[in-house]
């Protein structure tokens, strides 16, 4: 039995026309406040209005930022605005960063050696091998 999967879930359907069900609401939205406005509004001050509105709705309708609709960057600045945030700030005492800055730093460690990185993924795979060999040396008789 063959089932068929559907591709490309995540596009929304063109349901009128060239739009989007959330264009065309955005749209007629702002069409629609447009025509109240004009109707019940002092004409240039309703003009200005609506010149407003629609550059509103039709921003929200086709304006994207980094892929995503306006509405959802809309929606993250107001709920950052609007949320309470919390501000930590711890002062650091000088004289204790003295005193573990003047401790002694020499643990006789072994030099280590890091090589730049390489444009070759290649080279890099075979150098991160060869220094977990070298890590963790196992001679050929302990196998």
């Amino acid at each position: 039995m063959r089932f068929q999967v559907p591709q490309f879930i995540d596009i929304e359907d063109k349901i009128f026309g060239p739009l989007t069900i959330k264009q065309f609401i955005y749209v007629a939205g702002g069409a629609g406040l447009s025509f109240i406005l004009f109707r019940f509004i002092y004409l240039p001050v309703a003009i200005i209005l609506i010149i407003v509105v629609l550059g509103f709705s039709l921003a929200l309708a086709f304006y994207q930022i980094n892929n995503k609709p306006l509405i959802y960057i809309i929606q993250s600045a107001l709920g950052y605005f609007l949320s309470s945030k919390l501000y930590l700030w711890k002062k650091r005492d000088k004289s204790l960063q003295k005193i573990t800055n003047s401790a002694p730093q020499n643990v006789n460690l072994p030099p280590v050696y890091v090589p730049k990185l390489s444009q070759s993924k290649l080279h890099d795979l075979t150098w991160s091998l060869d220094i977990k060999e070298s890590l963790n040396p196992v001679t050929r008789e302990e196998k």
